[in-house]
């Protein structure tokens, strides 16, 4: 890569809690919650509106995990993080670093 600038990968999401897995544990013993999200909204693309809905598997860890496993579904949460694939390679996960009930 040499002397290239990092890439930056960052997402920033309001999106509604549609479902949920039990609060796990990895091995190290740091929680984890694996949730899917779901965002609807009107966005501008080449001049005109365009209806965007979409669902996103995502994945916090620690004390987000915790605070994200209180929160009951529906709950329409602003969320920071960043994108990765799954180790399984399938996808896309939103891994979540910081949310904030609306």
């Amino acid at each position: 890569m040499g002397t290239a600038q990092p890439l930056t990968n960052r997402l920033q999401l309001q999106a509604r809690l549609a479902e949920r897995t039990p609060l796990r544990y990895t091995p190290a013993g740091v929680a984890a919650q694996d949730v899917v999200l779901e965002h609807e909204s009107v966005q501008a693309e080449a001049g005109s509106p365009r209806r965007v809905a979409l669902r996103l598997k995502a994945v916090a860890f620690g004390v987000q995990a915790e605070q994200l496993a209180s929160l009951a579904l529906g709950s329409v949460v602003l969320c920071r993080g960043f994108l990765a694939s799954p180790r399984r390679g399938h996808g896309i996960v939103f891994h979540i670093q910081a949310f904030e009930p609306q």
